[in-house]
């Protein structure tokens, strides 16, 4: 793309920076749509009541740690073979 199509170099930067951003957040709504999935069907049996059980509590904080976990060494993974 031309350099008059993109703009200044201040407005250049805001369209990468808009670009990630959206990107980020995109992917984010991904992983806890699936972190979500996951963890509910895992720890959840059942209809829930007002609150979780404890029981419930524990094995949705410990999946949610290793999915976050496992998510974090895939992304490094990718990245090294760039």
């Amino acid at each position: 793309m031309s350099v008059f199509f993109w703009g200044s170099w201040p407005r250049r930067r805001w369209i990468i920076r808009r670009s990630c951003n959206q990107g980020q957040k995109a992917m984010i709504g991904q992983m806890v749509g699936k972190l979500t999935d996951q963890c509910w069907d895992k720890c959840i049996s059942g209809t829930p009541g007002s609150k979780f059980s404890s029981k419930e509590s524990a094995c949705l904080s410990n999946c949610a740690r290793r999915f976050m976990d496992v998510s974090m060494l895939i992304m490094k993974k990718l990245q090294s073979m760039h």
